[in-house]
This record gives C-alpha cells, structure tokens and sequence, in this order.
C-alpha cells in the first residue's frame, strides 16, 4: 500500500479507541519509538491518515470491520445470498452470513441425511 488512506470521522474516533487500548507503543498519548529523551505525541492519534506501520500491520487488523472499511483489499464487504444483508467475508468463496450460514448448512446436512436414508 503505497498510498496514504484517510479515515473519515467514526473510523478516526474508533481508530483512537483501538491505539489507546491495544497498541504496545501507546504510553499515555506518547509514541515510544519516538520518544527521544522528550515525549513525542502518537502521530496516529492526531492524524486521520494512516501513517503509524505498527498501528497498520499489528493493531488495525484486530477490528476487521474497520480494517476492510479503511484498507478495502482481502476482506471485503458481501451481500448474503439469503437475507441480502452485508457481511465482511473471510474468502472469495463465501456466500452467507454468520447466522444464515448456520442455518444453510443445517438445511443441506438435513437434505443430504433424507436423501441417503431413501
């Protein structure tokens, strides 16, 4: 990813939550790769852009659902062939939702075990 993203507003409030709860270079608003004998505010916290690698590679991928939003890429966005509602695939191939796969795959054991028993 050679460019810079930006994030609008909802995804830069929970991109901050994220930093302050799960990034190991967070200490209390500073950077620590930055700090330098003077405390160094965390660029990502005060920037919509995603310029932090760490903050990108390790602590974006945790919340999929923003991850697809801001980054696009592997997983993205799908309409479920059932109830037609979004959902965020893990693969190419998928084709329900969460619930409705349940259900989809209890349907066709189920049609399966008539079939053979006749």
């Amino acid at each position: 990813m050679n460019e810079l993203c930006r994030m609008n507003e909802d995804q830069f409030r929970r991109a901050r939550k994220l930093i302050r709860r799960l990034c190991a270079n967070y200490d209390g608003g500073n950077c620590l790769p930055l700090d330098d004998g003077d405390p160094c505010p965390c660029p990502q916290l005060i920037s919509p852009t995603l310029i932090c690698k760490y903050f990108r590679a390790a602590v974006l991928p945790t919340d999929r659902e923003l991850c697809a939003e801001i980054m696009g890429g592997v997983h993205s966005w799908k309409r479920c062939a059932v109830c037609g509602g979004r959902f965020l695939a893990k693969g190419n191939r998928a084709l329900y939702c969460g619930p409705c796969a349940q259900k989809e795959r209890r349907r066709k054991t189920r049609d399966r075990v008539r079939r053979h028993r006749g």
